[in-house]
């Protein structure tokens, strides 16, 4: 049986502080957890940044450099993954939906990707959602998923493609054709957003055959779905994903004290079900990732 490539995502964007005493917030907070996280078994991480001093999400290349930079001197073959998902939230002002509401993060593709472009780390997320989310929309346009992909690619980065329903796969599907995105691919699949798609095996079972053969894929649940489709997922064949991003409880009411703890279940539930995790250095071959060592 084949390994299974877990990450965590350890801070993300939308997780409050309030609803949190444990959720990371500075360069040292995020790198230790990315480290404790691997520690308990994650191959990977998924990396926001947050300003210090508020803990609101912020895209400060200096704070990614000081993550990343703190990681490397630790851990060279932990693979590292940024998000380039910021700045594609969209609020309509009441008095005029043209006009952008506080709260509305919209950025220019390319200042999306310059962290990547400058740090150069293994991975980085690629959004192809434009949807409702919550009581928000999000935008991504085709036009600005392509220009942030020919950057990705021109630094050298793999693209994680971050799926939130059907369409979302056609255009990525698009992109690969016309060479704008190598094929064939590494996708997740993210479940439990509202109006995104439903956490369900139905879900993932559509979702996966859309898939290019040979595609690298993952899933996960947000909220109180992050075990269940953690199972789902490894049951069909994918990759995994769990931390404070995506779920703060360790169980029904009870708070993570950390994503490491969030990790070590994940952990416990592959073993039960007979799997086994694969460590960064195995992450990378199956990723065709170059060894940092």
């Amino acid at each position: 049986m084949n390994k299974t490539v877990l990450t965590c995502a350890v801070t993300g964007n939308l997780t409050k502080p309030d609803q949190t005493p444990h959720l990371p917030i500075t360069p040292e907070q995020i790198a230790g957890e990315c480290l404790a996280a691997a520690a308990a078994g994650a191959a990977a991480v998924h990396i926001h940044v947050r300003d210090p001093a508020t803990g609101k999400p912020s895209m400060e290349v200096e704070l990614y450099r000081d993550v990343v930079d703190r990681i490397r001197r630790a851990d060279r073959e932990l693979i590292i993954n940024l998000t380039t998902g910021p700045g594609g939230r969209f609020i309509p002002s009441e008095h005029d939906p043209r006009v952008a509401a506080p709260g509305s993060t919209l950025l220019p593709p390319l200042e999306r990707v310059r962290h990547v472009e400058l740090l150069k780390p293994d991975i980085c997320s690629l959004d192809f959602n434009t949807m409702n989310s919550g009581p928000d929309v999000v935008i991504n346009t085709p036009r600005n998923v392509r220009l942030m992909a020919q950057a990705i690619r021109a630094a050298g980065v793999m693209p994680e493609l971050e799926i939130f329903d059907s369409g979302d796969i056609h255009l990525a599907l698009d992109l690969i054709k016309d060479g704008t995105l190598a094929g064939p691919g590494m996708w997740t699949f993210v479940t439990g957003v509202k109006y995104g798609f439903h956490a369900a095996p139905e879900t993932l079972i559509y979702a996966r055959g859309l898939l290019p053969a040979g595609a690298f894929w993952s899933a996960f649940g947000i909220g109180r779905w992050e075990y269940p489709m953690l199972a789902q997922a490894w049951l069909l064949g994918g990759h995994l994903r769990v931390g404070m991003e995506d779920n703060i409880f360790l169980e029904r009411g009870v708070l993570a004290k950390s994503n490491a703890e969030l990790v070590a279940k994940a952990q416990r539930i592959v073993q039960d079900l007979g799997g086994e995790l694969a460590d960064p250095r195995e992450a990378r071959a199956m990723l065709n990732l170059p060894s940092k060592a």
